[in-house]
């Protein structure tokens, strides 16, 4: 009963950021949970492997906690539009965190539960990026700059997050990172590299005496870095643009090269 209770305590966290409107969408938010409650305390289901004839409860176990951070720009014209939008039952999307332009930050689902805001994506090995992370979206139309008050409190939500999960610095990335064929949020604008100078993301550091080996593969750098490369120009568009790279073509140079390979050092 323990792992019960302590389902039921956790969906009531950062209920204070809403307001009457959204009443409706929280009392469905405790009626999913308490199913999910439910089937939890069904074990074994009904439709359990035929094979296992009895059921033996563990006394060891937890929460699945997350180990990726996702960052998203809304693609919406405001904060309260993604609202509607995320507790909107036929949009079948949804999101851990949106941060207003003014700083606000709305909880929307608990940290150990899924959400869905990657959609057909891959980091890695990696091919269900919903079930191992956390997802926030950003209030930004997909083209404009963001504001200073989105990226403090973004700073001090990353901050907790890494402290409460865990998460390695490298695990902090973008929408169009996981998704380059798709996607391209968070947009130009955003500051990766402010991030990855606060420990939110990985840079690349001096590159002016890097000599490349004689065998070095550009892909197999991007693949290494994490990057699905079955779309070679997407990859490397998303790692462009996420690097900040002003020359935005398809072709790597060989500076962009030298950038890769010390990227590719760090990730291994």
């Amino acid at each position: 009963m323990r792992i019960i209770t302590f389902l039921f305590l956790i969906i009531f966290i950062c209920f204070s950021c809403s307001s009457n409107k959204y009443a409706a969408t929280n009392k469905s938010y405790k009626k999913q949970v308490k199913t999910f409650a439910k089937t939890l305390r069904q074990s074994p289901l009904k439709d359990s492997i035929p094979t296992s004839s009895e059921w033996v409860g563990t006394t060891n176990m937890g929460m699945r906690k997350p180990n990726f951070v996702i960052i998203h720009h809304t693609a919406q014209n405001s904060c309260e539009q993604t609202l509607q939008t995320f507790t909107l039952p036929r949009t079948q999307v949804s999101a851990h965190y949106v941060i207003c332009k003014n700083g606000t930050i709305h909880h929307m689902l608990n940290d150990y539960l899924r959400a869905w805001h990657a959609g057909n994506s891959r980091w890695g090995n990696l091919t269900d990026v919903n079930s191992s992370s956390i997802g926030i979206e950003i209030d930004n139309n997909g083209f404009e700059v963001f504001t200073d008050q989105q990226i403090n409190s973004l700073l001090v939500l990353l901050g907790a997050l890494k402290k409460n999960y865990s998460i390695p610095a490298a695990n902090f990335i973008g929408h169009a990172d996981i998704a380059p064929t798709r996607k391209n949020d968070p947009n130009v604008n955003f500051p990766w590299k402010e991030l990855a100078d606060k420990g939110f993301g990985l840079w690349y550091g001096d590159t002016s005496k890097i000599t490349l080996p004689q065998n070095f593969s550009s892909l197999q750098a991007l693949r290494i870095i994490g990057y699905d490369i079955r779309d070679t120009s997407a990859a490397i568009e998303a790692f462009k643009r996420h690097f900040e790279m002003q020359d935005k073509s398809k072709i790597l140079t060989e500076a962009d090269n030298k950038i890769l390979y010390n990227l590719s050092q760090k990730y291994q």
